[in-house]
């Protein structure tokens, strides 16, 4: 199994599946189709059943239930792309076997250093697959495609494990947030699923963040600065104004845990026009409407003082906690904390600083909890995976779908 894990892994890596957040298709980039052709047909040499790709990139199969029991019919997902913001053009795995704790060379001025990388102690006798320094390694969410691919390849070759129904699903554009933007649940057709997109081992997420984005405007008049007395408006001073209001500690940078922000991205600005883009977060769903109503009630004050038309404002709500529609059918998560143990992992059961396919799709009336990968720093070229680890996400699938069919 952990030769297959890294063989899928590798070949995976290397095609190229950046997305781009200012493409107006789906998927957004020509190359995602690269790698949902090698997956399907790998899906039918396989095995697999009802394969099918939808216009827009979303390739779905079945592994038939094996039991005479009515079960649920449960889901597994992983999105195809890779991160926008760094390169995966090139990608050149990397292979350190029995990996004995040192600093790691990916190329001869590239080093991931242990004290810069102090999780490598977590790693000491593991086969690594890095990065060669120059990309990142896709294992986000490459590592998720190749542990339910793996998955479904074992369980069809070993029929004496029961199941039940089982559909697999890969999405695009999920690194842009629009992975389940054209997702049709009703063709999945999954009664509840599962990301397999999480970090390190152990980690199982049910919760997320409440999202918005907010754009706001602001409008200056400009004129000559020798001449402008009781004239000129400089829309920087009212954006400053505008930030000055916010809570200057509720910042990513000073928040953890179940701890919001609202964050400034980008600003692009001039004395006639300034604007501003945030982003809203936060767990709790009142904080998250209190937020979202300071932004307002801050933009409001200073319409009163400098006009109406001084400031356009525009809130859209991106995704919401997870966890409220998954809560209620926690048994969909209590029984992968069990199927942990059994393998001598500990549960790290914690909220998702963040949002994945699953935010959406809960949402959308598929409950989908999210499970580790086996890796580490993503989206750079200090990206790893441990392929023991892989071993262990890939097996809890399979024992995620056995204890279910013995609890059924």
């Amino acid at each position: 199994m952990k030769e297959e894990l890294i063989e899928r892994l590798t070949r995976y890596a290397k095609i190229d599946t950046q997305s781009d957040a200012t493409s107006d298709t789906t998927p957004s980039t020509e190359k995602q189709w690269d790698l949902l052709r090698v997956l399907e047909k790998e899906m039918t040499d396989i095995g697999l059943e009802d394969i099918s790709v939808d216009e827009n990139g979303y390739l779905f199969g079945t592994l038939r239930s094996n039991t005479e029991k009515q079960l649920p019919t449960v889901g597994f997902l992983a999105h195809i792309d890779t991160a926008p913001d760094y390169t995966g053009t090139n990608v050149n795995p990397q292979r350190i076997d029995n990996y004995d704790g040192k600093d790691i060379s990916l190329n001869e001025s590239t080093i991931m250093s242990v004290q810069a990388f102090p999780e490598l102690n977590n790693y000491i006798g593991h086969t690594l697959i890095t990065t060669d320094g120059t990309t990142l390694l896709g294992a986000d969410d490459k590592a998720g495609i190749a542990e339910i691919m793996t998955a479904m390849h074992y369980l069809v070759e070993h029929p004496e494990i029961k199941h039940g129904k089982v559909r697999i699903g890969f999405t695009p554009d999920e690194e842009i947030g629009l992975g389940p933007h054209k997702f049709d649940v009703e063709r999945f057709g999954a009664d509840f699923a599962y990301t397999m997109d999480g970090g390190p081992l152990g980690e199982l997420q049910y919760e997320s963040f409440n999202a918005a984005g907010v754009e706001v405007i602001f409008h200056g008049a400009n004129v000559h600065p020798g001449t402008a007395k009781d004239k000129m408006v400089n829309s920087l001073l009212i954006a400053a104004e505008f930030q000055q209001a916010m809570p200057q500690h509720e910042i990513p940078q000073e928040t953890e845990h179940y701890e919001g922000f609202i964050h400034l991205m980008n600003i692009d600005g001039s004395v006639e026009k300034t604007t501003y883009d945030y982003i809203i977060r936060d767990f709790d769903r009142d904080s998250f409407e209190a937020r979202k109503q300071l932004v307002q009630d801050t933009a409001t004050q200073l319409q009163e003082k400098y006009g109406q038309h001084a400031i356009e404002l525009t809130v859209t709500d991106q995704y919401f906690n997870m966890g409220e529609k998954i809560t209620p059918v926690m048994e969909i998560v209590d029984v992968v904390a069990d199927v942990y143990r059994s393998l001598d992992i500990e549960p790290k059961i914690a909220p998702i600083r963040g949002g994945t396919d699953g935010s959406q799709l809960s949402y959308m009336g598929m409950p989908t909890p999210n499970i580790f990968t086996g890796g580490e720093n993503y989206h750079g070229k200090y990206e790893f995976i441990s392929a023991d680890n892989m071993v262990k996400a890939t097996q809890v699938i399979i024992e995620t779908l056995k204890l279910q069919e013995q609890r059924g």
